[in-house]
């Protein structure tokens, strides 16, 4: 594939055409059309055929500086179309560069918290590139099949951190021709314990390299991370940091511990056609309630910890297709996953970190679709909703119950004293008559 074929007109020049500035979004905010980001006709017309009419807002605000090679820090949910916000670019580059990749080297990195995440990735890929080499690293599949794809030279490489990291240690892959380096869910990357990691694989990239981050959360951590690995980066956003997906309503029920299971299992009933996400906190947890499901008659899985991929890739399978319309998840199983369709996410445990929340709910209301989000709140989660309210920047509407009084609000609250006797002193008995 040439970049003549599949390549980009620079947005200068498209923007001077216009009598606009490098980078400066037209209309109301964005471009209207791919053609209005400079992408060239077979691309555009290859875009059309994957369904994709006109850029979403996070790939209308990247494309533009990631193809003026700056380094680009972007702010979005999971569905919002990010794959394409750095994919696009990516292959146009590529496409560009006649140079085929050194043995075990590598011209484009990607790294993404989870495997089914980076699975997505590549697929999207595939689809935008046609012939380019894009290889696939994850954990739970043969390292030996790895190195082998890994020995000829990879154009992209998709890879989970971990993985990458065991490939680098036998010394089946090069990263020091690495022009191209994207971190996608980066604030997933660092909860779920990555930054060694990164630390470890960002010096053996080529120094002269573009750097794209996307993270769907803005803490300290990110902006931490974006400062040691970008280059005076362009930050887009399509959303403030935090904020939840427009058309997701959020609704929260008080209800005691023992009484969670019947509460869900009524509110599924009453909506047993839609595609129901349910996260659990814990993987004993989350096989237990789908379990309890299944005993109530839902065509229920689950996916976790302690579920092998081939186990996790059938459930997932199942959900998409509808033959599972009950999935129960951990967070970290869940990181990533795109599956269109799903009507209700239920939070039947609160998270421990507020920004999984924010995660958890964006698995709805996609593709301008909506959707809704309950959560349940027992006595001893009051502190993680009002950590999560924090995050959101508005209280979650009350769908049921009392909120509970929380320990910290309760020793705020002056307690009814009895009177106390003065030691040594009894009450005088009554003499007889």
């Amino acid at each position: 594939m040439t970049g003549e074929r599949f390549g980009s007109t620079p947005p200068d020049r498209v923007q001077k055409a216009r009598g606009g500035k490098a980078g400066q979004l037209s209309g109301q905010g964005c471009y209207m059309t791919f053609t209005d980001l400079g992408l060239k006709a077979p691309l555009v017309s290859r875009l059309t055929g994957l369904g994709m009419s006109k850029p979403t807002p996070i790939q209308a605000k990247a494309i533009p500086h990631a193809l003026q090679g700056r380094d680009v820090l972007g702010i979005a949910q999971t569905g919002t179309g990010k794959t394409a916000a750095f994919g696009l670019p990516l292959v146009i580059a590529m496409s560009a560069d006649t140079a085929r990749p050194a043995p075990r080297g590598v011209r484009g990195l990607v790294l993404a918290p989870t495997r089914e995440l980076a699975t997505q990735i590549v697929a999207t890929l595939q689809a935008l590139s046609g012939d380019l080499r894009i290889s696939l690293v994850v954990g739970g599949k043969s390292i030996n099949v790895q190195i082998k794809q890994l020995a000829r030279g990879t154009d992209i490489l998709v890879a989970t951190p971990g993985r990458l990291i065991d490939l680098i240690d036998r010394r089946a892959v090069d990263l020091g021709q690495t022009r191209f380096l994207v971190l996608d869910e980066a604030d997933q990357m660092l909860d779920i314990g990555f930054v060694h990691a990164l630390r470890r694989i960002a010096p053996l990239l080529g120094k002269q390299r573009q750097t794209m981050m996307f993270s769907a959360t803005m803490p300290k951590q990110i902006a931490a991370l974006a400062r040691d690995y970008l280059s005076d980066p362009v930050r887009v956003e399509v959303s403030p940091p935090g904020r939840a997906a427009e058309k997701v309503a959020q609704s929260v029920h008080f209800v005691a511990k023992d009484q969670k299971q019947a509460l869900l299992i009524d509110l599924l009933d009453g909506h047993r056609d839609d595609r129901a996400l349910v996260f659990a906190r814990t993987k004993h947890g989350a096989e237990r309630l789908m379990k309890q499901l299944e005993r109530a008659g839902f065509a229920a899985a689950s996916i976790h910890g302690n579920k092998s991929q081939g186990q996790r890739d059938r459930a997932l399978a199942a959900f998409r297709d509808g033959t599972v319309r009950v999935l129960v998840a951990t967070d970290v199983a869940a990181r990533g996953i795109d599956i269109p369709g799903v009507g209700h996410v239920y939070n039947f445990d609160l998270p421990n970190v507020p920004e999984n929340y924010v995660h958890r709910i964006g698995r709805t209301a996609r593709a301008g679709r909506d959707g809704r989000a309950v959560a349940f709140c027992t006595s001893d989660e009051m502190g993680e909703l009002r950590a999560i309210e924090k995050v959101l920047g508005a209280r979650v509407e009350i769908a049921g119950g009392t909120p509970w009084t929380s320990a910290r609000e309760a020793a705020k609250t002056p307690a009814k004293r009895r009177p106390r006797r003065r030691p040594g002193r009894r009450p005088a008995k009554k003499m007889a008559a």
